[in-house]
């Protein structure tokens, strides 16, 4: 990987949809250099193009991150169970407090309390969560930003866009 390999990736982070011919004049290359290396770097697996999504905006009232304890001999076998749950759309090993974090994206309270008692904390290993209903997002992966509506001159604090 080189130089224009990391150019092109840094236009992507922008804007997934940038057209390879904006990508190609912006960097002083051609078309067909810019397709063929955006295909070897997915092709290896260094960059995959998605869509971001604002849960709010998909009607998921209720998205969470949600800390996780579990013995040390069940921890993979753990995450790639809870992996499989379709309302985890994050899930990472980390330092510290909890060894998994868990985003989770549920339609509303309901639904979390289901997926916790009923999926969640049946897997085995687990012994301990701990649940963060997230309230509001001030900015998303790169640079993405969140279009939840809320009206942020209701907030206290004088916070303001």
């Amino acid at each position: 990987m080189d130089q224009v390999d990391l150019n092109i990736i840094t236009i992507l982070q922008r804007d997934g949809r940038t057209p390879f011919t904006e990508i190609a004049k912006e960097l002083g290359i051609s078309e067909g250099t810019v397709r063929n290396r955006v295909a070897r770097l997915m092709e290896n697996q260094v960059i995959q193009i998605v869509g971001l999504i604002d849960p709010y905006q998909l009607g998921f009232d209720a998205p969470a991150m949600i800390g996780v304890s579990v013995e040390p001999r069940a921890i993979e076998s753990a995450a790639a169970q809870i992996a499989a749950f379709p309302e985890v759309s994050y899930l990472i090993m980390v330092s510290g407090e909890f060894d998994l974090i868990v985003e989770v994206m549920c339609r509303d309270r309901a639904s979390l309390a289901v997926f916790l008692n009923q999926k969640l904390r049946q897997v085995p290993g687990i012994t301990k969560t701990q649940t963060y209903l997230i309230l509001r997002t001030f900015k998303m992966s790169y640079g993405a930003r969140p279009t939840m509506g809320l009206d942020t001159s209701s907030l206290s604090g004088g916070l303001h866009e």
